[in-house]
């Protein structure tokens, strides 16, 4: 179908007005509002980090520790460590005992005298090797048994009762209990087991023990007088 249109008449609406072109808001202004609409996540997340900043702060520092070998393992008296056996273990100072060593290289080859725990501090006190020492309040005495095989078959860490016969007969008496024997030098020549490091040519020689000093007094007067028979006790 044909539409024919004709001239406009002045009752006819105007035109409408062509679109504004679009104009992008400043950065400021934008900005300003995302945070207006974020404004709760963004009050939140300041007080979270203004909470977290105060705890550190007043969390109180850490305690002081000092570096202290210890046993990774049981160890068994007489057994030689080596670096598989111990490690370092950082404690409070007041819980280092006196002397305790700080390196590995320390202690590595070192034999306890009596057998340990695992996380034992280790101290000169409880190894062998250089100077004999037993543990505190104890002193190092030298006796020889009436048997000198005996002597050969006792190891460090083994613990003994002492006692006196005396060569006319009669009643014993025990003058040391408990004794804990320690590790002596190996004899010249010899590379054999036992206290002494060797077998019969080194079974004359005296086996250290630690006692009380009382013992030990007690030892030295039965050592003119008697003979002196070890016994092994738990």
């Amino acid at each position: 179908m044909l539409h024919l249109t004709g001239p406009r008449t002045g009752d006819e609406p105007p035109a409408p007005p062509p679109p504004l072109a679009h104009v992008r808001a400043p950065v400021a202004v934008r900005l300003r509002g995302n945070l207006w609409r974020w404004r709760a996540v963004v009050a939140a997340l300041c007080l979270g980090l203004a909470a977290a900043a105060t705890v550190q702060a007043l969390r109180p520092p850490p305690p002081p520790a000092a570096p202290v070998v210890v046993l990774a393992r049981d160890v068994a008296a007489g057994t030689p460590l080596d670096a598989l056996d111990v490690a370092v273990a950082q404690l409070p100072p007041d819980a280092v005992p006196a002397g305790a060593h700080t390196a590995p290289a320390d202690v590595v080859g070192a034999a306890p005298v009596v057998d340990l725990p695992a996380r034992q501090a280790l101290t000169p006190t409880l190894l062998g090797g250089g100077a004999p020492a037993g543990p505190p309040g104890t002193v190092v005495a030298a006796v020889r048994l009436d048997d000198p095989a005996v002597a050969a078959l006792l190891t460090p860490g083994a613990h003994v009762d002492l006692v006196a016969a005396r060569p006319e007969g009669g009643p014993g008496e025990t003058v040391a209990r408990r004794a804990l024997v320690l590790p002596g030098p190996p004899a010249d020549g010899d590379a054999g087991g036992g206290l002494l490091g060797g077998t019969a040519t080194a079974a004359d020689a005296p086996v250290l023990v630690a006692v009380t000093p009382q013992e030990a007094v007690l030892l030295a007067e039965a050592s003119a007088a008697a003979r002196l028979v070890a016994v092994l006790v738990p």
